[in-house]
Parts: structure tokens; sequence; C-alpha cells
């Protein structure tokens, strides 16, 4: 077992690569956790995303490195490894790459990853030593991509990379062979913990459980490396709405799957069922919440159910919950893990707040993705032997003291 902390940041635009099965984001929070990568070890810091496969660092070598420079120099590794283009690795299917993987005029195996802004950074598959706390482990294959990514010149974060924890084959999970990992996420300030390993403590509390979804047969829609689960039903303050148990099924082509996505910030559902969700929400807050009632205004593409509330108001109103109802378990997202204020923008004397849920419909998504907004104050337990998910309420900031006080 190995505990390590994670912290928030805002992402700015432009600055992450987006698979072509991610969504594109004007801002966004992201989970991080810091690790060791090379001999002998430089510190990086790295975006968690369940939702990814391929770990991948900002590299340079053409400069030395100096703290906190988020940049991995491999020439200072010894340890560090390229991996050759005749390298099976080299050939393995991944969705990451837009463009698959190729030889460059070194025999090298050469990647390309593009980014939300439509530009694109280039590099090579490489294996280097990966330190978690005092676990050293070597041979951990990830993409180390040329730093002249920035398309942000005030950007000032000091994210190194990205770690794939999906259940693809070249993902940190499945190189670890990590039987089972968790996380809990303080809904206060975004810090928490990551575990990677088995978890039994008295104190977490019994957790419900989901099985993971598997299919054998590859559908053009369907993500088999993501951490997918059954999706039955939604309730509003403990009412079920009327929606129809086909629209959570994906069809025939694999759309309209149901997945854990660490690496987005929000919840979005497919149209259908998002309007009969935001139409109970909007019934069920019309007393207490004041709406923003314009209609040109959308909270990163699909979130389009937005309130104005009194900058002098410390506490927002009390909110129903809304609960994703999953086959054998429940999930209840309740407070303030259902708005969100947007950063920057007032209108009169108010800021102005969005549901956390959106349409994915808007996004050109063809699926159900809930992001670690409404994963806040959950133990989340990924069970890989088992194939399941477990979750349970708790309050993470306390879970994150006590398990790092442990460590």
């Amino acid at each position: 077992m190995l505990a390590l902390p994670l912290k928030s940041q805002l992402i700015p635009s432009g600055y992450l690569p987006r698979p072509p099965n991610k969504l594109r984001f004007h801002h966004n929070v992201s989970l991080t956790v810091s690790i060791t990568v090379g001999t002998p070890p430089q510190n990086v810091s790295m975006v968690i995303d369940t939702g990814s496969e391929l770990s991948w660092l900002h590299c340079n070598t053409t400069t030395t490195r100096v703290l906190p420079d988020p940049i991995l120099n491999p020439n200072l590794s010894s340890s560090y490894s390229p991996i050759s283009c005749s390298s099976s690795t080299c050939t393995t299917r991944t969705r990451d790459f837009p463009i698959p993987a190729s030889c460059d005029s070194n025999n090298l195996c050469h990647a390309t990853l593009s980014y939300a802004d439509s530009s694109s950074s280039e590099g090579n598959l490489a294996s280097d030593t990966f330190g978690f706390g005092s676990s050293n482990n070597p041979g951990i294959v990830f993409g180390c991509m040329n730093s002249s990514y920035s398309t942000n010149s005030d950007s000032d974060s000091n994210i190194t990379g990205l770690m794939g924890m999906n259940l693809g084959s070249l993902s940190l999970v499945s190189q670890l062979k990590i039987p089972k990992f968790s996380y809990c996420i303080s809904g206060s300030d975004f810090s928490g913990i990551l575990l990677l390993g088995g978890s039994n403590f008295s104190w977490v509390g019994s957790l419900n459980y989901t099985p993971l979804v598997q299919i054998s047969t590859p559908l053009p829609y369907f993500d088999r490396s993501a951490y997918t689960v059954r999706l039955e039903g939604i309730k509003v303050s403990d009412k079920l709405l009327n929606i129809s148990g086909t629209a959570f099924v994906p069809d025939h082509t694999g759309a309209g799957q149901t997945m854990f996505d660490l690496g987005t910030q929000f919840t979005f559902l497919l149209g259908p069922v998002y309007n009969v969700l935001r139409e109970e929400f909007s019934s069920q807050t019309n007393s207490t919440l004041r709406a923003l009632d314009d209609p040109n205004f959308v909270f990163q593409i699909a979130m389009d159910l937005c309130y104005r509330v009194p900058m002098n108001q410390t506490n927002l109103p009390s909110l129903p919950s809304v609960s994703l109802v999953f086959e054998g378990a429940e999930m209840r997202v309740s407070g303030e893990q259902l708005l969100y204020r947007v950063p920057g923008l007032v209108r009169g004397n108010d800021s102005v707040y969005c549901f956390t849920f959106g349409n994915s419909d808007l996004l050109g998504v063809e699926a159900f993705i809930i992001g670690h907004q409404q994963q806040q104050n959950i133990w989340m337990e990924f069970d890989l032997v088992e194939s399941k998910v477990g979750f349970g309420h708790l309050r993470c900031d306390l879970v994150g003291q006590r398990l790092l006080g442990l460590g």
C-alpha cells in the first residue's frame, strides 16, 4: 500500500493534450500528484487521469534542469531508455494517439499528441524509473514529449505531464500490475489522497460496489479501456426521474456508455437524460435560486443551467441532492458539489454559479462521463481483480490527514 497526497491546480486552456476521446475545456481544475522520475530522481508533478492510457512528460534535453522547472531532462537520467520503433511497445494500439506511433530518423518510436487549441507536441516513447514515495519502479513506459508545447505565455502551471490510469496495456495501472487503487477528494479544497494497492481500513466503513462493464467485441464508440459501469437511473431529492432504462444502455455502436473519469472536472449526461434532470432541478430550486436568464451564456460549452447569487451571500441556499443510481450502488451528490462559481464572472452585484451537470451532446461526446466534482467526499475504490468499483461517503480531508500521518 502506498499513499500519495493529491492537490488541485487550474490548468490553462490549451495546456494539456486532448486525446480524440477526451473533452475540450476552456477551464479545468485537475488533480495532481508529485512523484520522481529518473536516476538520480527528478521531481515531477502529474495530472491523474483515469480516462487516459499513456503517461507522458514534458521533456527538454537542451537546457540544464533548474528546480522547480516542470520539465524532465532525460539526459540527466542514467536509467532513461528510448524505445525503438521495432519494439512491440511502439506498435501497441492506443486511442491516446490521433496519429499512430512511427519511426523517426534515429529509428526511435515517435509519437504525436494533440492539444485543445489544435496545436500538437511530438516526442518519443521511452522508459525510466518512476518513484512513488519510497517505491522505485524501473522500466515504466511513457511519452517524453517536446517541451515547446505552451500556447499560453502567461501560464504559470508547474505540471510536468499526465499520469494515465485507465485499463489500457500502457497505463500506469497496467504496467505496475496494481490490483486495486483508491482515492478520496476533499470537497473544501480539492486536496485528497491517492492510494495504490489494497486498503482494508475499518474506519472507511463498508463500500457499495457496482460491477465494471467489459465487452469483448470492439465497437466504434465504446472505450474498452475506460472504467465503465451501468447507470440505471437518477434521483433529485429521492424522486426517481421518469427516464426509460433504455436511455442508459449503450447502442449497437457502443455510444452511450457510462464511465468514471478523474481527468474531467464535471459530469456530462446524454441530452435526453440531461434535459429531464435539468427540468427537475430547476423546478425544485425555483423558489431558492435566481436563474441567470441569459440564453447566450453557456459555461464550458455544455453547462447551460446557471444562477445569480449575491456576492455578499456567504453560503448557498439549501439544494436538493442528485443521486446517480448504478447497478448495486448509489452515489449521492449534494450541497456545494452541485453548483460551481464561474471564475471572474459578475452580473451586477451577483456571482454566477452553474449546475455541475452538463449536456454531453453539446460537446459532441456520445457518453455519460462522471467527473471528479461529483466524486468529492467519496472513497472511490477500483478493484481490478474483482472488476468492480466501490464507493462510500467520507470526509476526505480527514482521511487524507489520517493516511498521510500514517505514511
